[in-house]
């Protein structure tokens, strides 16, 4: 099968106008139904509630959505459940959050790849292979899983790699992939983006962060500007404008992050991402780089995906192979500091067969304690990182 050009990235999305303001189009239903399924994933992504962790949303609905497109009868209805989306707008969106204004013009650095990878011997329906070409960064490889898995392995590792700029180096671990395994879909993501405004390297200085075992000196930036602000539903918001029209939202609770960050649905979430208006603040906002990893079958079934790990899962609108997924891994970084935020994310479907006026004086925020921490794309919504930071390092 000769490979597939990667393609470009897609002018057209779910909410696809450019929006006048960061929130103007964060109201729609596909909006706050992606932040349903952002928080329903956070709340069982397999990490304690007292451990810093990151996943990218943006990474998980491309890999998702194009198992989706994928699959047929419950199998399908199953993931289409669960992403609160069909594969068709899912992709569109995906495609409209690939394409950040100044992108690839000494600007944002966006990278983005969503590879099927095959057993040359795999029979691919033509159907599937022009959805997946309206995918940004598609691609179709093939993978020697039989004769060589760990080969294959280190393949799929180095492509992921190569659009992470090194940050995931290998996202499959030894002995992951079997000589049973004949296909796999791999979504990788790659965003460097600069704050408009970036922090002055001499105002950082270490400060007391009240991490879960005791209080720490860590590494804090302070920044005295205006910057979207709110306080409600007992959290502090702070929107911070990115290159490229997107934003990083810090959700600051004013109690205990273990016990708000249940409560926070998507009704709530939506009205907190909504609620900031410009106010001068005196940020203090602690560098950080938090990692996570994990394997998605647990989640991904309490929230009603379970055919598709099975031998009843339906991938008849990729192959006529009977196939069933026998694993979803997905790993992330996200580093802040002074001159912006810095993300990798992959995550990797494996199939085998059956985000002149006197001033008043600003007002103080100290991000001194657990905190949630978003990146978003700017006419989507889409959440392109999602972190609690618990204890910055």
């Amino acid at each position: 099968m000769p490979p597939a050009a990667r393609a470009p990235p897609g002018a057209r999305g779910w909410q696809t106008r450019r929006a006048p303001g960061p929130d103007a189009e964060r109201s729609t239903p596909a909006v706050r139904e992606h932040l349903d399924f952002c928080l329903s994933l956070h709340q069982r992504f397999p990490a304690s509630g007292a451990a810093s962790t990151c996943w990218s949303p943006y990474s998980v609905v491309s890999a998702l959505g194009l198992a989706a497109a994928a699959t047929a009868g419950a199998t399908r209805q199953e993931l289409v459940t669960a992403l609160r989306s069909d594969p068709g707008p899912l992709g569109r969106a995906v495609g409209a959050a690939a394409d950040l204004p100044g992108a690839g013009d000494g600007g944002p650095e966006l990278a983005v790849a969503n590879t099927l990878w095959t057993r040359s011997d795999v029979p691919v329906e033509d159907a599937y292979l022009q959805q997946l070409r309206g995918w940004p960064g598609s691609a179709v490889r093939s993978a020697p899983f039989a004769e060589d898995p760990d080969g294959a392995r280190r393949s799929i590792n180095a492509d992921v790699a190569d659009t992470t700029r090194g940050l995931i180096p290998e996202l499959l671990d030894a002995g992951s992939v079997h000589p049973n395994t004949v296909a796999a879909l791999v979504n990788a993501l790659y965003l460097k983006l600069a704050w408009q405004h970036p922090f002055d390297t001499a105002a950082t200085k270490r400060r007391a962060f009240h991490a879960p075992g005791g209080r720490r000196e860590v590494a804090t930036m302070r920044h005295t500007r205006t910057f979207g602000y709110a306080a409600q539903h007992g959290w502090q918001v702070v929107a911070l404008p990115l290159a490229g029209g997107a934003e990083a939202v810090v959700l600051l609770p004013d109690g205990e992050l273990t016990a708000a960050e249940p409560d926070l649905d998507a009704a709530r979430l939506t009205d907190l991402l909504q609620a900031p208006q410009d106010r001068r603040l005196d940020l203090y906002l602690p560098k950080f780089e938090v990692t996570g990893r994990a394997e998605l079958q647990q989640p991904l079934g309490a929230l009603g995906v379970r055919t598709l790990f099975t031998p009843a899962a339906d991938f008849s609108a990729l192959t006529s192979l009977p196939l069933r997924v026998s694993t979803i891994v997905h790993q992330a970084v996200l580093e802040a500091d002074e001159s912006g935020i810095e993300g990798a994310a992959a995550t990797a479907v494996m199939m085998r067969l059956t985000s002149a006026v006197r001033e008043p004086d600003p007002l103080v925020v100290r991000v001194d304690r657990p905190f949630l921490f978003l990146v978003r794309h700017p006419g989507t919504g889409l959440v392109y990182f999602l972190a609690r930071v618990t204890d910055p390092s």
